[in-house]
């Protein structure tokens, strides 16, 4: 049963069309939050957001690219005009290319920064404010077990993800004065779209991949609701005291390491 843990919040959720971000909008407005739904998929965007709404919460979809100012403050101003306040931001969106340094390209290497990194930055300068006037906030962010850890034929997505545990840490020494928490969830391998998008940017049989991806002490990948509940209890109360963390969710998969 939900416990309205979000009740009466607002919820900024990007990457919230699919995956983990999808799962953790549904999640937010089951809890009681009216959530803003950010993506660059019109379609599987407003198709959550209808399907929020027709259960009776509240939620809004805004078409928008992270990685631009522009469109940043854009999705800002339309939750405000919405909603009124933002007191969850979600930086949930994120990307993969799977190559070494030999094998990528400049270009990917920038969107993979840019989507995993520079928008973190572009939203919450934005929101911090907000944030701040209304007393406290809370601020999540979508690292990885791969920015705790190297992975093989990844590397500007470790670089990216270890860039977003840093972040985090950094964010959340500049602005606890204020009230505002931010942490970060690193979520290990979990049965998405991207998940799959992998094994086909390796050119390696999709079941056998996923199979090598569950080789870990639980035995098998993560779903996206188990994610999303990680993520809810850091947007939450219950982790009032909270803050500068990267909460390990993946399985056991990084116990034997480091």
């Amino acid at each position: 049963m939900p416990t309205q843990a979000l009740a009466d919040r607002v919820a900024v959720i990007t990457g919230g069309a699919s995956g983990i971000g999808r799962a953790s909008a549904l999640l937010f407005a089951r809890e009681g939050a009216a959530v803003a739904i950010v993506d660059v998929n019109s379609e599987s965007g407003a198709a959550a957001a209808d399907q929020i709404e027709s259960n009776g919460g509240r939620a809004i979809f805004i078409a928008a690219d992270v990685t631009r100012a522009d469109d940043c403050q854009r999705i800002v101003d339309r939750t405000l005009s919405e909603f009124g306040c933002i007191h969850v931001l979600f930086n949930n969106a994120g990307i993969i290319r799977r190559a070494t340094v030999l094998e990528l390209s400049e270009a990917d290497w920038d969107r993979v920064m840019s989507v995993n990194v520079k928008a973190i930055f572009l939203l919450s300068r934005l929101v911090i404010p907000i944030m701040t006037k209304a007393g406290s906030g809370s601020i999540v962010n979508t690292a990885s077990g791969w920015g705790l850890a190297g992975g093989p034929r990844a590397v500007a997505y470790c670089a990216s993800k270890g860039a977003v545990v840093l972040l985090t840490k950094a964010m959340a020494i500049d602005h606890g004065p204020q009230k505002i928490r931010v942490n970060c969830i690193c979520p290990g391998d979990t049965d998405t779209n991207m998940l799959r998008n992998e094994a086909a940017q390796l050119g390696e049989r999709e079941d056998l991949f996923l199979a090598e991806s569950a080789r870990r002490p639980l035995g098998r990948v993560g779903t996206p609701e188990e994610i999303a509940q990680a993520a809810l209890y850091l947007a939450s109360d219950a982790s009032s005291f909270v803050t500068g963390t990267a909460l390990v969710v993946d399985g056991g998969g990084l116990a034997g390491s480091g």
